[in-house]
């Protein structure tokens, strides 16, 4: 099971007195664990079939502000409950928090307890259901990118998040002796996941000042996703318990590289087999995987908000840096927004370079997929392969370069809406308009420093 933990287990450590806090997390609209804290004797008798929360949470900002124009959710609606459903196949202990289990829950309507179509676990649960329909399932690995700093994220905040210094002073790009000096944090950080039933693959430097890379094993993809978030919790947590900080902005600062999270993908049949891998086609993809690619490139525009979700997210693609400008395939090729790697193998595979950190994994992965079916139902053919320096591919097809873009290619897909829903793409419109909207009205440091004496 994709936790390490079942009930009856948790029953006897409570007993024990091994546990007494036990989390219950849905995930919200940015990727973000939320929910409650129980005592663990009320859990094991009987919250654990179901628990609630207000239903603002899959309607709110970063800063959870009640954004208006949301049509599930509003003031005039009474901000009502929604029903967070444990799915105890997730329950796990939490290694890095005393005495604590944590499980993952299903967000449902309070009313007629179905899935609450835009929650991202339900979103992603709709596109797995669509392949396994089509005798399909979808294997998946993020590797996720952030930067770690000396100081904590207390002293951050006081210092309104200026003077930070990043945890190394230079590159640190498979670094040995300088990630020996961080191992502080990333030791604890892929012990606890371990620990927590989440397989850790490696951690590694990356390629600028304090940042860092932590990579954990495939797995189907709703398992991934799953993984994902609780990664991303831990390492804040962790963080957090050593005096550090970190972020997953996807450019903390215009003169430091880029924080990614690549999606690896590949589809797999029911029984086990390979899907992607073909030994006589060329590299070894099969039609299918031909179809899905080309299904990726066809919708690159639509499904980007959902590997790019905020204005902060366009800032990372930028020629030189190894973030993608052009949504086109190479092999091999770290230039390219989608790199075809495994070749002439069963590990065959599509890596998306496209999203950033700061990508809500459940969305990136559901988008993901719908592009792929859409590319094997309608038997798109994959466009030729690209070869060279993609940044200077003049006449490929680009990203979308800001979140205006992004938003508008959105807005007009046919594709989603007929993958996830109208409400479903509507919801997450809203949520992207009001992005943009709450930024135009700000008034950053930039402009101030720039333009105060001198304008």
């Amino acid at each position: 099971m994709p936790g390490n933990l079942s009930l009856d287990q948790l029953k006897k450590l409570v007993r024990t007195g091994q546990i007494d806090t036990v989390l219950a997390c849905q995930v919200d609209m940015q990727g973000r664990l939320m929910g409650k804290r129980f005592q663990a004797e009320f859990f094991v008798d009987g919250a654990w079939n179901e628990t609630h929360s207000c239903n603002y949470l899959q309607a709110t900002d970063m800063e959870m502000f009640t954004v208006e124009g949301y049509k599930a959710t509003s003031w005039a609606a009474g901000y009502g409950d929604y029903t967070m459903k444990p799915d105890m196949s997730t329950l796990r202990l939490i290694p890095w928090l005393e005495g604590t289990a944590l499980v993952l829950c299903d967000v449902l309507d309070h009313h007629t307890h179905a899935d609450v179509p835009h929650s991202p676990r339900a979103v992603l649960k709709q596109q797995i259901s669509r392949l396994k329909g089509m005798g399909y399932q979808a294997m998946m690995a993020t590797e996720l990118e952030f930067f770690l700093f000396r100081e904590s994220f207390e002293e951050l905040h006081d210092l309104g998040y200026r003077n930070m210094t990043p945890i190394s002073p230079y590159n640190e790009d498979y670094h040995i002796f300088q990630t020996t000096k961080e191992e502080d944090v990333m030791r604890s950080i892929r012990n606890g996941l371990q620990g927590a039933g989440v397989p850790v693959e490696n951690s590694k430097g990356e390629a600028d000042p304090g940042q860092e890379e932590i990579n954990v094993r495939y797995a189907e993809a709703l398992e991934m996703a799953d993984n994902h978030a609780i990664t991303k919790n831990a390492c804040k947590e962790i963080a957090w318990q050593k005096g550090r900080a970190l972020t997953f902005l996807a450019k903390w600062h215009h003169d430091a590289a880029g924080s990614s999270s690549h999606v690896h993908q590949s589809l797999w049949t029911l029984k086990g087999q390979p899907a992607f891998y073909d030994k006589k086609g060329d590299y070894g993809m099969s039609k299918q995987m031909c179809h899905y690619m080309a299904g990726l490139l066809n919708h690159a525009s639509e499904i980007t908000y959902f590997l790019a979700p905020y204005i902060n997210s366009y800032k990372r693609f930028a020629a030189g840096t190894f973030a993608p400008t052009k949504a086109i395939w190479s092999k091999d090729n770290r230039t390219a927004g989608y790199r075809l790697c495994g070749e002439g193998s069963k590990a065959i595979r599509v890596e998306c370079r496209v999203g950033g950190s700061d990508l809500n994994p459940y969305l990136a992965m559901a988008a993901l997929i719908a592009a792929g079916i859409s590319g094997i139902e309608n038997k798109l053919e994959l466009e030729a392969e690209f070869k060279g320096d993609a940044y200077q591919a003049k006449r490929a097809r680009g990203i979308p370069e800001t979140l205006r873009d992004a938003t508008k290619a959105l807005k007009s897909s046919k594709m989603l809406r007929a993958a996830m829903g109208d409400d479903v793409i509507d919801h997450y419109v809203r949520a992207a308009e009001w992005e943009q909207e709450d930024f135009d009205t700000k008034v950053t440091d930039y402009e101030v420093a720039r333009g105060f004496e001198r304008a």
